[in-house]
């Protein structure tokens, strides 16, 4: 009997031991929101650079004439770079100029109402006229390739090649900077960071060079990533509320972007 009270009494704790609810399983702990009012950033590296620069290059290919400017000079919108030498384009060009000038010339001399003369004339020679601009319109439009002009106010910061050469349509001959205006370029921000930075945001830049910060507000974000050292990034241009002076192309910065 006291044996069976025994195998009684173990039966019923394993039955309980059965029937106790599971340990539940772990959740996952939500992220800690920053306190109300408290500033939250991100920080990158980055670097100086202008706000506007330009590689020029010809259209069409041909041996380089003359390089009209020098690295380091100061140019003007619309000012001559470079040119190529191209005798056959000139020469069209001023085939063309020579037959709008007598087109012209002819078309004038049956504008008056002359005697004993057939109507249909005027017409031929205004359409004359009218096939020599478009041919000289054409053949000017072809010789401009043979020059390359600056499209804005800048710096020539770096000159590729020298007169004698020849050029292939879209190779670079010489590097533009507009160093009067610069901007901030992230160089490291992350793509764990990006989805906080948005255009508009406040930002301290701390210039290594000048061992100083100054303020600076986010412009612009890159949508197509890139990677370095294995991580990826995305460019974020930020530009100065008010550039200090001092600085130069590719100076070293950090840049606290406060995105809260």
């Amino acid at each position: 009997i006291k044996r069976t009270w025994i195998e009684v009494l173990a039966l019923i704790l394993l039955l309980t031991a059965c029937s106790a609810p599971a340990t539940p399983a772990p959740t996952a702990t939500p992220p800690v929101a920053a306190p109300a009012g408290r500033l939250t950033s991100v920080t990158a590296s980055a670097e100086i650079v202008p706000a506007q620069t330009a590689e020029i290059s010809f259209v069409i290919p041909g041996p380089l004439k003359e390089m009209l400017v020098k690295e380091g000079e100061a140019v003007t919108a619309g000012q001559p770079l470079a040119s190529l030498d191209f005798p056959a384009l000139l020469g069209s060009l001023n085939a063309a100029e020579a037959a709008l000038r007598a087109a012209e010339f002819d078309y004038a001399y049956w504008i008056p109402p002359r005697l004993r003369r057939p109507p249909e004339r005027k017409q031929l020679a205004l359409d004359t006229l009218t096939q020599a601009q478009k041919t000289f319109a054409v053949a000017q439009a072809e010789y401009t390739q043979t020059t390359i002009s600056a499209p804005f106010d800048a710096i020539v910061a770096d000159v590729y090649l020298s007169s004698g050469e020849y050029v292939q349509p879209g190779q670079s001959v010489l590097v533009l900077a507009d160093l009067n205006h610069f901007v901030i370029e992230t160089t490291d921000l992350s793509e764990r960071d990006i989805a906080r930075v948005k255009v508009g945001q406040s930002a301290q830049v701390y210039i290594e060079a000048l061992d100083a910060e100054f303020p600076a507000t986010v412009t612009a974000i890159s949508p197509l990533a890139d990677t370095v050292g294995g991580d990826v990034v995305y460019k974020v241009t930020l530009s100065f509320d008010d550039q200090p002076a001092g600085l130069l192309w590719g100076m070293t910065t950090e840049v606290t972007i406060v995105t809260k």
